[in-house]
């Protein structure tokens, strides 16, 4: 019997999205910095896409930590945000980070879009 105010596991599923959200929210910090140290090259619709990603994904695994009933409409924008990055990276097919970044926010896309 659960005791009152507290929650239940999470399930596998959710587990792996708010990894999955975290490990991309990291990845698109990184390639900020990369960005930022080269200079030039990084074009300002990469780096708000990035931005975008970076926060959209720290967000949507706090509010499936916390249960918030409002995290399957944060997860559908998460997929959203995740699949505008992983585009704006694919502009820099060269660049190794863009595309560690990119893969990294197409498997956040697909997690998020199955909580939606």
């Amino acid at each position: 019997m659960t005791q009152p105010g507290t929650m239940t596991a999470m399930s596998k599923a959710m587990q792996d999205c708010v990894d999955a959200c975290m490990s991309c929210h990291s990845v698109c910090e990184e390639t900020m910095s990369s960005c930022m140290q080269k200079g030039g090259q990084a074009q300002m619709q990469i780096m708000r896409a990035l931005i975008d990603c970076s926060e959209m994904t720290r967000m949507c695994a706090d509010m499936m930590m916390r249960r918030s009933p409002l995290s399957a409409e944060m997860c559908a924008m998460c997929a959203k945000a995740c699949d505008m990055c992983a585009e704006a990276c694919m502009a820099m097919p060269d660049d190794p980070q863009m595309m560690r970044c990119a893969e990294s926010c197409r498997r956040c896309a697909d997690m998020c879009r199955a909580m939606a």
